[in-house]
């Protein structure tokens, strides 16, 4: 009864950020709102350009759609409330405003997770099984492909969202961090987290290890194949189709094993500055990737640098 009365007397948590570096905080405005507007432009590009261009209406294409739409979505779910927070001195969310960020970051994150698997597998089918491409990867197989992705990141952040949110939290309503990030809510608990941790560590297994592990496997039979194709050119050729997918995969998972390494390495400077780097590294995680993808996708893919000369010369000729 007692901690029944004490989880319904927090309302709100307060955001700690930059709190005690203030004079950083407007500086970090500009950036991260520049940066913001560069993910919301490229993506809405990419968005737009696999929409309206006919000839890019393939999975591969739909795909990239996706992943551009799951990228503007999971920087919106945060950065909003991140740049507010660099301008409001009382840094306040709502314990419901705090599960809906947290149910949509870890929902995008896991569902991107799931999609660049997703993604390899449609490489593999197009460099490996050519002949059997059009069949397997037909609209009725990868439109349902992207659903799932979508449906089971939801799901998992369903899950996850609900135990931490269930917990009593008693007094201390502080999160150290930027938004309601899960494990900084998870430390405030007055209760056992086992079962968050234990549930964490079974989805972490679920969506990092095994699409990692899906990837690795199909890249394996993808650079088998194309070692296997007589003339440079063909090789290049084949590629050159999934150059930008293993390149986002690699920063993708990359920055997160960069992030998860420096959160667990000791920092001599002291705690002050070690909390503010663990900061600004899951700060710029969060917005670094989805920033990146439309212009890797822009730079190292010939389809989509062609489509975007088509629509900007039809814009120009309609002018």
């Amino acid at each position: 009864m007692e901690s029944a009365n004490q989880t319904a007397s927090v309302t709100e948590f307060i955001l700690l950020g930059l709190s005690a570096h203030p004079k950083l905080e407007k500086m970090f405005f500009v950036l991260i709102l520049s940066m913001y507007l560069v993910i919301l432009l490229g993506n809405g590009v990419i968005i737009l350009v696999t929409v309206s261009v006919s000839r890019l209406h393939t999975p591969m294409y739909f795909f990239l759609g996706n992943l551009s739409f799951l990228d503007i979505c999971y920087t919106t779910s945060s950065v909003p409330l991140i740049l507010d927070s660099f301008l409001t001195p009382r840094k306040t969310i709502s314990f419901s405003a705090c599960a809906l960020q947290m149910f949509l970051s870890f929902a995008m994150g896991a569902t991107e997770c799931v999609l660049l698997g997703m993604m390899a597998f449609d490489r593999y089918m197009a460099i490996c099984n050519p002949l059997r491409y059009p069949v397997v990867m037909s609209k009725a197989a990868y439109v349902p492909m992207a659903a799932s992705s979508w449906a089971a990141g939801s799901a998992a952040s369903m899950v996850q969202t609900s135990l931490a949110m269930k917990l009593p939290f008693c007094e201390n309503n502080v999160i150290n961090h930027f938004t309601c990030e899960i494990l900084a809510v998870l430390k405030l608990a007055c209760a056992d987290i086992s079962i968050s941790v234990i549930s964490m560590g079974v989805t972490n297994v679920i969506f990092l290890a095994i699409p990692v592990l899906f990837i690795f496997v199909s890249y394996v039979f993808i650079i088998a194949t194309i070692l296997q194709i007589p003339s440079a050119e063909g090789r290049k050729k084949a590629f050159s189709t999934c150059s930008a997918h293993l390149t986002v995969v690699v920063v993708f998972y990359g920055t997160i094993l960069f992030m998860y390494r420096k959160l667990k390495s000791k920092d001599p400077r002291g705690s002050d500055k070690q909390d503010l780097s663990d900061k600004l590294i899951s700060l710029f995680y969060g917005v670094v990737t989805p920033m990146l993808n439309p212009i890797i996708y822009s730079l190292r893919n010939k389809d989509v640098k062609a489509a975007l000369r088509k629509l900007v010369s039809q814009k120009c000729f309609t002018q």
